[in-house]
C-alpha cells in the first residue's frame, strides 16, 4: 500500500497513509458498524478528528461508509469502514464530530443512524444526485418535515431571517430563540444552493471535472482545484515540477490575500469604520488583479490543473508582481494599524461571537476558526503539500476565539502570506509547469487536503477495479465551521449577529455542494 505507514498503539483499527499518497482501497480495514463506531470515538478521544464520514455504495442494497481522520501532531491520516443496510448504528451518538456527516449520508443514501441525536435534513438532496450505483431506500427527508428547536417562555420570542437576503449575499435560513435582545438559541438552515457537485464529479470526464471544481466555492477557486488536481495527480502517479508547486502555492496564497483583506473591509464596514472599509477594498481589488495577471481571471480560473498550472510567469511578470507585492505590503499596514488601534473598532469586536476552546476540540472546527481559539491546526504545517513541504509559513494563533481574534489572524496572515509569496517570486524554481497525468490506479483511495483560506479543503477520490472513479467526496470548511456561528452567538444581542456572521464569512454554496 502506497504510502501505508505501521500501526500504532492508538487507534488500531485505522489504516495510516499522508496527505496526497494513495493507498489501496483494500487495505482500509473493514469493520462491523459497532466497531467502526468505537474506533472513531477511541480515535477522537486519542486526538484524531473527523476529516471527512460518508458513504460510498458496495452493492445495490449495501452501503459502505467510510471514515477519514487526521492526527495533526503526527501528520497522519487514517481510515477505517464498515458495510451496513439501510441502517446501521449512529457513531453520531458518542462521538459528536460525525454528527452532521452522519445527516448527510441519511440524507444523501437512505441509510439510517439509529439512536442518532439530531437527524434531520442538512441539505435536501434529489435522489438523483446521490452516488452512482446506490439504489437503496432514501428521500427519508423532505423540506416539509423542518422542524426547529425552540424554547418556551411568555418573554420568549422567535426571529426568522432568510433565505432570501439583501444585497446580493447567498441564500441560508437563520431561526433565532431570543429573551428580548439576548439570543438564547440559532438554528441554521442551508441546502439552498446544492447542486449535486459530487455525482457531477463521479461522472464527467477529467476536463469538466476540473471546471465542476473550480466552481464549487467561487471564492476559494484555488483551493479547490488544487485539492481535485492533488487528488488526480496521487492517482495518477503524476510528479509536478517544482516550478509548478511554487506557482500553485503563489496563487492560493494570493486567493488567501484577497479574501482575508476584504473581510477586514467587511467588518471595517460593518462597524461603521469607513475609511478601513474603502482601503481595504481596494487593496483586495489588487489581490484579484494579481491572479488576473498570473491567470486571465481575478478568481483564478483556469489556472490550476491536474499535473501542474496552465500558465508559466515569464521575468518581466515575476519582476511586476514583486513591485505589485511590495506596494501592497507597504499600503497596507497603515491602515490595519489604524483598525485594530481605534478604540471603537475594538469595543465592537472584542467579546463578540466568542467560541470556547474546548467546543473547537470537541466539534473539529478548522481555519481561522480553530486557530482563534488557540488550536494549532493548519494543513500547510500539519500535513504539508506541495511547495509548504519546503517553505513553511508559521501558524498564527490567538486565544480569545472572539471576532476580534478571528480579524486578527486574518491580519497576521496577510503579513506571512505577502512575505511568503514576495521569496517565491524571488527564487521560483526553473522547469516545465505542466506534465501529463496517465490513467488512474484501479482500486485506490486518495485523500488531499488544501488549506484554503476558509480553512481546510478536502477532496476524496476512490477507484474501482478498472481506474474508474468510483466516489468522489468533497468537504469544504464551511462544513465544519457553520456549527460553530451557531455556538458563537449565544449570549449575544441579536444586533451582534452581523459582526459575528462577517468574522466567520463562511460558504452557503460551500456547504451545499
Amino acid at each position: 500500500m502506497s504510502g501505508l505507514q505501521t500501526q500504532t498503539a492508538k487507534a488500531p483499527m485505522l489504516a495510516r497513509f499522508r496527505n496526497r499518497r494513495a493507498a489501496r482501497l483494500s487495505d482500509v480495514p473493514l469493520l462491523s458498524a459497532e466497531a467502526l463506531r468505537a474506533t472513531v470515538t477511541t480515535a477522537v478521544g486519542d486526538g484524531w478528528r473527523i476529516v471527512s464520514l460518508f458513504g460510498m455504495p458496495e452493492t445495490d442494497t449495501t452501503l459502505r461508509i467510510m471514515a477519514v481522520l487526521a492526527d495533526d501532531e503526527r501528520g497522519q491520516l487514517g481510515a477505517a469502514s464498515a458495510v451496513v443496510g439501510d441502517r446501521y448504528s449512529a457513531i453520531g451518538r458518542d462521538c459528536v464530530q460525525a454528527v452532521m456527516f452522519e445527516r448527510e449520508i441519511a440524507e444523501q443514501c437512505g441509510a439510517i443512524p439509529e439512536d442518532h441525536p439530531w437527524l434531520k435534513p442538512l441539505r435536501r438532496h434529489p435522489a438523483d444526485h446521490r452516488p452512482s450505483g446506490w439504489s437503496a431506500a432514501g428521500g427519508a427527508f423532505t423540506r416539509s418535515a423542518e422542524t426547529f428547536a425552540r424554547f418556551d417562555g411568555d418573554e420568549v420570542h422567535e426571529v426568522g431571517v432568510g433565505p432570501v437576503h439583501a444585497g446580493i449575499i447567498e441564500p441560508g435560513h437563520f431561526r433565532f430563540q431570543a429573551h428580548g435582545e439576548q439570543v438564547l438559541s440559532l438554528e441554521i438552515v442551508l441546502g439552498y444552493q446544492h447542486r449535486g457537485v459530487e455525482r457531477l464529479l463521479e461522472t464527467v470526464d477529467r476536463v469538466r471535472a476540473v471546471l465542476i471544481a473550480e466552481s464549487i466555492a467561487g471564492d476559494s477557486v484555488i483551493a479547490h482545484a488544487s485539492a481535485f488536481s492533488g487528488a488526480i495527480e496521487a492517482l495518477a502517479r503524476c510528479h509536478k515540477s517544482a516550478r509548478a508547486q511554487s506557482i500553485r502555492g503563489i496563487a492560493l496564497e494570493l486567493e488567501r490575500l484577497a479574501n482575508h483583506i476584504g473581510d477586514l473591509g467587511a467588518l471595517a464596514g460593518d462597524v461603521a469604520f469607513q475609511s478601513a472599509a474603502a482601503f481595504l477594498g481596494r487593496l483586495r481589488g489588487e489581490c484579484l488583479n494579481m491572479l488576473m495577471t498570473i491567470s486571465g481571471n481575478r478568481y483564478g480560473r483556469g489556472l490550476i490543473r491536474p499535473g501542474g498550472v496552465s500558465f508559466d510567469l515569464p521575468p518581466e511578470m515575476v519582476g511586476e508582481l514583486s513591485d505589485r507585492v511590495s506596494r501592497l505590503t507597504r499600503d497596507i499596514r497603515p491602515v490595519a494599524e489604524l483598525f485594530f488601534g481605534t478604540a471603537s473598532v475594538q469595543s465592537r469586536l472584542e467579546g463578540v461571537g466568542t467560541v470556547a476552546r474546548e467546543d473547537c476540540l470537541a466539534h473539529g472546527f478548522v481555519g481561522p476558526v480553530a486557530r482563534a481559539c488557540e488550536v494549532h491546526r493548519d494543513a500547510r504545517h500539519d500535513h504539508p503539500y506541495g511547495v509548504f513541504r519546503y517553505a513553511q509559513i508559521p501558524v498564527a494563533t490567538a486565544w480569545a476565539g472572539d471576532a476580534y481574534a478571528r480579524a486578527l489572524i486574518r491580519w497576521v496572515e496577510i503579513q506571512r502570506s505577502l512575505e511568503f509569496v514576495d521569496e517565491q517570486l524571488r527564487a521560483l524554481p526553473k522547469g516545465d509547469v505542466r506534465v501529463s497525468c496517465d490513467d488512474l490506479a484501479p482500486g485506490e483511495i486518495v485523500v488531499a487536503i488544501e488549506e484554503g483560506w476558509r480553512g481546510e479543503v478536502v477532496h476524496i477520490v476512490a477507484t474501482d477495479d478498472r481506474g474508474k472513479i468510483r466516489r468522489h467526496k468533497v468537504t469544504d470548511p464551511s462544513f465544519h465551521n457553520w456549527a460553530a456561528l451557531a455556538f458563537a452567538i449565544r449570549g449575544n444581542q441579536i444586533s451582534d449577529f452581523p459582526v459575528c456572521n462577517k468574522s466567520f464569512n463562511l460558504s452557503y454554496a460551500g456547504h451545499d455542494l
